[in-house]
């Protein structure tokens, strides 16, 4: 199925373009606290550096947004990928000539994981925004559009680490000198996105802090979207927090190498590849809801156990089943808020999402910098127990607003007869109420038996928040 009225190469492309981006943002993630923390043999300066690498990162998400809004989504992609290769690049090259260990190659070292995740989370903005727009498109099957786009990640986190760890072993600027070729090589294959796909509103482009404003006020709008932010903020900050502390954990409390550390998390990221590949069938079956609640249980109680592992064979297990559980949860969040947020304000209030959900990381680098190695399965500990509370929360907002998050089909596209040039479009459950008669079906969300509808009035989808707006988008 073609998620845009488009030739398949266009799908390929941005497929393309994600992997690459997402496995050099995976490789630096990795690698520059590590590269910190075996230079130097310092667990504040590894905190610290975790806390520069995701700190630029809340400006880009601001500002990346209403870009995005304004200058379309492939353009800002093409100009991020570049800077950070040419970037990185040139740190390579001023790494080799630096001697391996001193002040000099550290503070090279932090600037570039700044700057870097700064544009790092541009691309990673705009390419969002083009695989919403797919999940519009989609309908009904938005569950499975996120799912490839998130095994594009996990296949990331995966693959990144591991060649993270070999390139180390050839020194600092063999790893700089690979993400950066991998950046230049996603701008290189990016190209112009359709019409139908492109957010080109070059004549409507409003002001930053007007287009944040926006997005504040679509947030605060829909309770769903405010509840579904807020179990994220407490995710975000238990997962930060064991990703922060696992050089830490791996090399000094377990005495591991660097090369172990990599495989840790590529082991992590293939079971959480297999969680994602699974959830498509179980949210097919069970609905987004039950699905979602049944990850985030798994998320909890995993990274509970990730504090308590007495080794690291248990520490690899527990790691793994956190990373999985993610994994799921991620399917069933993405897809909730790709039909959540309106398409016509989607950069802006992407962009307070986000920073909202990455506050918790600068913040984890901070706690982790601030306490001795000793003392990190105590504070992964304080932050399981927050997360399955805000979890719970979280989740009992979702059920109690999912009528604004269900969908049903396009009658026309129920019978078989999508109207001439139309992209599907997406109706939720309260939208619809009225232009149906009963019949029976599954309720997607919650995999309930609830009443369907035959269409005995006009729909209107211009009056849709959840429509495509095709002539928008």
């Amino acid at each position: 199925m073609l998620l845009f009225p488009h030739s398949r190469s266009v799908l390929t492309r941005s497929t393309l373009m994600r992997a690459f981006d997402a496995l050099a943002t995976a490789v630096t993630t990795y690698a520059i606290p590590l590269l910190v923390l075996t230079t130097t043999g310092s667990t504040a300066l590894t905190g610290i550096a975790f806390l520069l690498e995701w700190l630029p990162r809340l400006a880009a998400f601001a500002i990346g947004g209403p870009l995005v809004d304004c200058y379309r989504a492939d353009r800002v992609f093409r100009t991020a990928t570049t800077c950070r290769g040419l970037l990185l690049a040139g740190s390579a090259v001023t790494l080799a000539l630096l001697p391996r260990t001193g002040s000099a190659a550290t503070i090279t070292v932090m600037a570039v994981g700044a700057l870097g995740g700064l544009l790092a989370q541009g691309s990673f903005v705009a390419v969002e925004t083009i695989g919403a727009q797919a999940s519009r498109t989609a309908g009904a099957q938005a569950h499975r559009v996120q799912a490839v786009q998130i095994s594009v990640d996990q296949g990331a986190l995966l693959t990144g680490p591991l060649i993270g760890g070999i390139l180390l072993l050839a020194g600092p600027p063999s790893v700089l000198a690979a993400v950066a070729a991998l950046s230049l090589a996603s701008a290189a294959i990016t190209s112009p996105l359709p019409p139908l796909a492109a957010t080109d509103k070059a004549g409507e482009c409003s002001s930053v802090l007007a287009s944040l404003c926006t997005g504040w006020h679509t947030l605060s709008s829909i309770p769903a979207l405010a509840w579904l932010v807020t179990g994220l903020i407490a995710s975000n900050l238990a997962v930060a927090v064991a990703q922060a502390a696992a050089p830490i954990t791996v090399l000094h409390t377990y005495g591991a190498s660097s090369l172990t550390l990599g495989a840790v998390w590529s082991a992590a990221g293939a079971v959480s590849l297999a969680a994602v590949a699974a959830s498509r069938r179980l949210i097919d079956r069970y609905g987004l809801w039950p699905v979602g609640a049944v990850a985030a249980a798994t998320a909890c109680l995993a990274c509970l156990t990730t504090a308590l592992a007495p080794g690291l064979s248990s520490y690899v297990v527990t790691i793994s089943v956190l990373m999985a559980g993610e994994g799921a949860l991620t399917v069933v969040l993405r897809t909730l808020r790709a039909r959540l947020i309106p398409a016509y304000a989607f950069g802006g209030t992407l962009s307070v999402t986000i920073v909202l959900v990455i506050i918790p990381m600068p913040v984890a680098g901070a706690l982790v910098a601030s306490l001795p190695a000793d003392a990190l399965p105590e504070l992964l500990l304080a932050c399981s127990a927050a997360q399955g509370l805000a979890m719970t929360l979280a989740f009992r907002g979702l059920w109690h607003y999912r009528t604004s998050y269900a969908t049903l089909p396009h009658p026309a596209a129920a019978a078989g007869t999508p109207p001439v040039g139309a992209s599907p479009v997406v109706h939720t459950a309260q939208q619809v109420e009225s232009e149906y008669e009963d019949r029976s079906t599954r309720d997607e969300c919650t995999g309930e038996k609830v009443p369907d509808r035959t269409p005995i009035l006009s729909l209107h989808p211009a009056n849709d928040l959840l429509n495509p707006i095709r002539d928008r988008i």
